[in-house]
C-alpha cells in the first residue's frame, strides 16, 4: 500500500475512534445528569472516574495521531480496548443511576 493510502486509512480510523469517544462523552453527560438528579451520592462516586477516563482517551487519541508504523497499530488496538472499557463503565453507571 502506498504511503498516501496508509495515511488516508489511518486518518479514517482516527476519525472513527474520535467519533466513538465523542459519542461516549455525550453519554457521560447524560449519565452525569441522571446521577445528579436521581442519586447525588452515585454522582459523587462515579463521575470523577468517568471524567478521568474521558481525559485519558482524549490524550491517547492525540498521541495516536502522531505515531506511525507498528507503534500506531499497537496504540490503535490499545485505544480501541480502552474505548470499549469506557463504554462498559458508562453503561454500568447508567444502570446504577436508573436503578436508584
Amino acid at each position: 500500500m502506498a504511503r498516501a493510502e496508509v495515511d488516508m486509512a489511518n486518518h479514517a480510523i482516527h476519525d472513527k475512534l474520535e467519533t466513538q469517544i465523542k459519542i461516549a462523552e455525550a453519554k457521560l453527560d447524560i449519565v452525569k445528569a441522571q446521577a445528579e438528579s436521581a442519586r447525588p451520592d452515585a454522582e459523587i462516586r462515579v463521575v470523577p472516574e468517568l471524567l478521568a477516563w474521558k481525559r485519558a482517551l482524549q490524550l491517547e487519541l492525540r498521541a495516536l495521531k502522531k505515531l506511525g508504523g507498528d507503534r500506531w497499530e499497537q496504540a490503535k488496538a490499545d485505544l480501541e480496548a480502552h474505548i470499549a472499557c469506557f463504554q462498559k463503565l458508562l453503561k454500568d453507571a447508567e444502570s446504577k443511576t436508573k436503578a436508584g
